[in-house]
């Protein structure tokens, strides 16, 4: 995890911010997260190559991140964490660690692999309002060498 990263005590989603699921996943999150549990970064962004370089993937991967407190959850795992994150009902799907991982991370990734057919890609990122400015982590952290991304504001 980047030693520069501010309030690291609160998770960070990263996500793929060309696939209109994720942004649409993102939103639902900022919605149904009143005390600003969450913060974001795209994986495209400067800040969000850094990170992903620094936790040793050597391209973007196909699945929604949670980073917090040094750990790394990916697939079924980072949106049950979301979930659990969230305001009622949402916590509820906790129950859903009962099931495998492996069968729940399979059908995550049949999701993934489609969901650019499926709900679409953007060319550009979404841009959050000023007032959601804070929760979006998008420059590069200090001496990472990050360079600009695509999605980086």
């Amino acid at each position: 995890m980047p030693a520069a990263e501010p309030e690291a005590d609160l998770p960070l989603i990263v996500f793929d911010g060309h696939c209109n699921l994720c942004n649409g996943a993102v939103q639902f999150v900022l919605k149904r997260d009143p005390r600003a549990r969450f913060r974001f970064t795209a994986r495209e962004s400067p800040y969000g190559r850094a990170l992903l370089q620094r936790l040793g993937f050597t391209g973007l991967p196909e699945t929604m991140l949670v980073v917090h407190r040094g750990r790394v959850r990916m697939q079924s795992a980072a949106a049950l964490a979301i979930a659990r994150g969230l305001r009622l009902p949402w916590p509820l799907l906790s129950v859903l660690w009962l099931v495998p991982a492996p069968l729940r991370d399979l059908v995550y990734r049949w999701i993934a692999k489609h969901r650019y057919r499926w709900f679409g890609r953007r060319e550009a990122c979404w841009v959050p309002t000023k007032e959601l400015r804070a929760r979006f982590l998008d420059e590069a952290p200090a001496g990472s060498g990050g360079s600009s991304g695509e999605c980086g504001t």
